[in-house]
Parts: structure tokens; sequence; C-alpha cells
């Protein structure tokens, strides 16, 4: 009967109505060298907003690996969002082919801070089994990025564990995790210990649960909640302790799903490699493009945001897309040129504009 429970909801939870429109934007082949990946932003933001968000890191488990980035929707914070959690804030997940490069994963960092309104003081990571030992690496390697993390039935393969101390950590472990045993969190805790202070760790071993019970953490709000609790810029570097994740929070994760939500997909690739082209004069940019077939090809920006929306060049060199924008009209805007553009944003003349997305300048 337990097993059937949360099969049942998730089947009810289908049937819900559809709620209103995020940003859920595929990338692919856009950071030479690392990874494709998907960023969320949330509706509210993607359309009005041009403050800083934090920044949420998911690093998947070995399941979700491989090239066909739909399947990082299988679990996790994604699928969380699809089913009406309310996170406010950016959610980076990017996709390994087969383990988590620290380097790799800063390169997809490093994007997308440059072409997304991230608060830099908030970026926290958080990851499961494969992902737990991303976790762990990613921020022994870079402990001055990250603001807060949460590591799940992982473990750790860096040699130095001393810059985790540096950062509040949650480690979080089943005793009856069959796929990784909870031994693996407690080298890393011992090696943490053995490196200096570990006034910013949070230790959690849960009694009887299994490696698939935690997956349940990623739907619920706590963790979330937790995150938000710390930032780099904070005076003094603490961990909170008052929130918990709990059992019974866990067996309640799928009823706590408030129904599910449409994720407006994007998509943008990595132009082609092709034959170099003369550099496009603001005045001559000033024309919409000329396609051979516009129906598949939209040259205005869209959305599903019924506000309208103020396109702005930000100080820091980003132009946000309004309605009725085309690469063109920005050129001229912000007196540059469409193919510097497309090079600066890894996209192309006939590259669909969404209303609220970021352009590098």
């Amino acid at each position: 009967m337990k097993r059937v429970l949360p099969i049942f909801l998730a089947s009810v939870l289908l049937l819900l109505p559809w709620t209103a429109s995020s940003q859920l934007i595929s990338h692919h082949g856009v950071v030479p060298g690392s990874y494709d990946f998907w960023v969320y932003v949330p509706q509210e933001r993607a359309a009005r907003d041009t403050s800083r968000l934090p920044l949420v890191l998911f690093l998947h488990g070995k399941s979700l690996s491989g090239n066909n980035l739909e399947q990082v929707r299988g679990y996790g914070p994604l699928e969380a969002l699809k089913f009406g959690l309310d996170i406010d804030a950016i959610v980076l997940a990017p996709q390994a082919q087969g383990g988590w490069s620290p380097s790799r994963v800063m390169k997809v960092l490093d994007w997308t801070e440059q072409h997304y309104l991230v608060d830099t003081n908030r970026v926290y990571v958080f990851g499961m089994s494969m992902g737990g030992y991303g976790t762990i690496d990613f921020v022994g390697t870079y402990p001055d990025k990250v603001a807060a993390a949460i590591a799940m039935c992982g473990g750790g393969t860096i040699k130095n564990f001393s810059g985790l101390n540096k950062v509040p950590l949650w480690i979080i472990h089943g005793t009856s995790d069959s796929s990784v045993s909870y031994k693996e969190s407690q080298k890393v805790v011992d090696a943490m210990k053995a490196s200096g202070p570990v006034d910013l760790l949070r230790f959690d071993l849960h009694d009887g649960v299994n490696h698939s019970r935690l997956g349940r953490v990623f739907y619920m709000s706590e963790p979330y909640d937790w995150f938000m609790k710390h930032s780099i810029a904070d005076s003094l570097r603490t961990v909170d302790r008052t929130i918990e994740i709990t059992k019974e929070g866990m067996a309640n994760a799928y009823r706590s799903m408030p129904g599910r939500r449409n994720l407006k997909v994007v998509e943008f690739k990595k132009p082609a490699l092709r034959q170099a082209q003369r550099p496009v004069p603001a005045t001559e940019a000033a024309e919409p493009v000329k396609a051979k077939t516009t129906a598949a090809e939209p040259a205005k920006a869209t959305t599903e945001v019924n506000e309208p929306v103020e396109g702005t060049a930000a100080s820091d060199g980003i132009y946000i897309v309004k309605p009725g924008d085309t690469l063109a009209k920005i050129a001229k805007k912000t007196g540059t040129t469409v193919d510097s553009l497309c090079e600066k944003n890894n996209i192309t003349r006939r590259t669909i504009l969404h209303i609220g997305y970021r352009l590098v300048l």
C-alpha cells in the first residue's frame, strides 16, 4: 500500500488544472567544454523584475545522466516546479554524462551569472547520489562561490576537504541506503573534522531511510527555505539549525504538491559553424531580417504573460527583451550590431526572442 500511494498521488496531480506559465529554458552547446543545461526563471521575475535572484544549482544522480536534457526533469527541483512547488530563485540544472567535474560545473555557473540576473552572494548547491558527490566536490573546490549546500546520500572524491568547512553544509543520508552507503557521507564528515572546525556543518543520519526516500526532499519547501537563510554577504557565516527535514516530512512530500504548473519551455542552441560574415552596420541592422518562411521562425518576442513588459538596457550590459523586439531593433537601440548580439549570446538571427530574456550587450 505504501508503494501505491505516491503513484496514485502523482496520477491525481496530472489531472489538476494548469497554472500560469514560467520560463524553463534549455541551453545546448553554448558553453564549450561543459554541459548542456536548463535554466528556470520564476514567472513574475521573468516578466517584470530586474532585481537579482538567488540561484539553486541542481546536480542530478546517475540515472539522469546522458545527452537528453529531458531526463533532467525526471526528478528533483525541475519536476517539483512542474507540480507547483514555489521556488523563488533561478534554478540551474546541467546534465552530466557520467560523474561531475567541478571545473565544468563552474563554467556553466559563470555563463549563467553573465546571462541572467543572479545574486552571486546567494548561490546554493543541491545534489543527490552522484549529485551528492558532485556537490561535495564542487563546494570543496570553490567554497568562495557557494552560500550554502545540501548533499544527500553521496560522498566525496576531492583530496582536500578543508574548503567544505568554510560553507554552511547540510549532509543527509539514510542508514538503509543500499545504493550508496551512509559510510560515504561519514567519510566526508571525518575528513572535514580532520581539516579543522566544523561549525558550519549539519550531518543528519535518518534511521531506516533508503536511497529513493531521500529523493522526496526535493519536493519539500524546507530545503529551499533553509538555503535562503544563508548569504556570502553575511557578516558572520553561520549555519541554520532551526529548519528540520524529517521522515514524516518526506512521507508527506507528494501530498504537499499544490498542482501542476505550465513551465514554458524555450530552447537555445549554439549556432552551427559557418563562414565568417562581414559585420552588419547598425543602420543596416535596423531592418528586420527577412526569412524564406516566417511561420516556423517568428521574428518578434513572444510570451505567455499578458501584462506589457518594459525592455531595459541595464547598467551591467544586460538588455531585457520586451514585446515587439527583434534583434535589429535591439541592436539599433543599444548601439551595437545583430552579429555582435548573436556572437555574445550564442544565438542566431532566427532565434526566437522571448519576453524577459536577458541579452548580453
